[in-house]
């Protein structure tokens, strides 16, 4: 049976590229910076012009289908996912990084249909690291099979999670705690990339053992949570329930014992949903 979204994808693939270059370049020159709502919640003039340059592009040859963009959302856009093709777009995951040059800067999107992740992309375009995905058909890196670790003891692990300014005390108080809480497990250690989608192609490789995050949105999970998923991964909601991708948190790990560690070590905080009404 043929897969129909192949030529979707392989189109993506040659925008993703082009957006890549567009990021490389960026880098070389002075990098325009805005502020959205707090010191530490940036947006550079890249990322709308690669939000831009990848919504048209793929626009122009699939009139019909729906986006989900970063920057799109940000200026008002909704960000509502239903059954209709969908495209989820994060030009950069990871602006901090790149405002500061850090190496781990990408490209993501996922591809949805009836709901259902069909294809994610996540373009690492410093390290040119093109992680792909399409449900049914395995994970690739440059176009080589990647897989999970298959780590099933946490003491033996290495996690990734994400560290940052919280305008909430308590928030910050329990995200603090949660990391404490994984190392004394104890675990190998904890590393912070700076990059969600990154992060959970780290760990579809076997480069890291599980992630998890509260507070991010569909479209920092969308491209990876298909790569993770067809490395062999295990992804879920921080509660230890199914994953929602509009949920603004989760859990991936190389196996299932170790995410049921870390669902019952973390405490949630509330984060919202993409999908809320304003």
């Amino acid at each position: 049976m043929s897969d129909p979204w192949k030529e979707c994808m392989d189109y993506c693939l040659e925008v993703t590229k082009e957006a890549g270059k567009m990021i490389r370049d960026a880098l070389q020159r002075d990098i325009s910076i805005m502020q959205k709502s707090s010191p530490v919640d940036l947006v550079t003039e890249t990322d709308q012009k690669v939000e831009e340059l990848i919504i048209s592009s793929i626009r122009k040859k699939y009139p019909t289908h729906s986006f989900i963009g970063e920057e799109s959302v940000a200026a008002g856009a909704a960000s509502v996912l239903t059954e209709n093709p969908t495209w989820i777009i994060d030009p950069i995951d990871g602006t901090t990084n790149f405002v500061h040059r850090f190496p781990f800067v990408c490209v993501s999107i996922g591809f949805t249909v009836n709901k259902e992740i069909e294809f994610g992309i996540v373009y690492s375009c410093i390290e040119e690291k093109m992680y792909t995905a399409r449900r049914g058909k395995g994970a690739f890196c440059n176009g080589v099979p990647i897989k999970v670790s298959g780590q099933e003891d946490i003491s033996k692990s290495l996690v990734l999670t994400e560290t940052g300014f919280k305008k909430d005390p308590e928030h910050f108080r329990t995200m603090m705690a949660n990391m404490e809480s994984i190392l004394t497990i104890p675990v190998h250690g904890i590393r912070s990339p700076g990059s969600a989608a990154v992060n959970m192609c780290l760990v579809a490789c076997g480069a890291a053992d599980a992630y998890y995050h509260m507070g991010i949105h569909c479209w920092d999970m969308a491209g990876g949570a298909a790569i993770v998923r067809e490395a062999g991964g295990v992804i879920m909601d921080v509660s230890g329930g199914p994953f929602d991708l509009m949920s603004r948190r989760l859990i991936t790990a190389s196996s299932r014992a170790i995410a049921d560690c870390i669902a019952k070590k973390i405490q949630p905080f509330p984060c919202g949903r993409d999908d809320a009404e304003n």
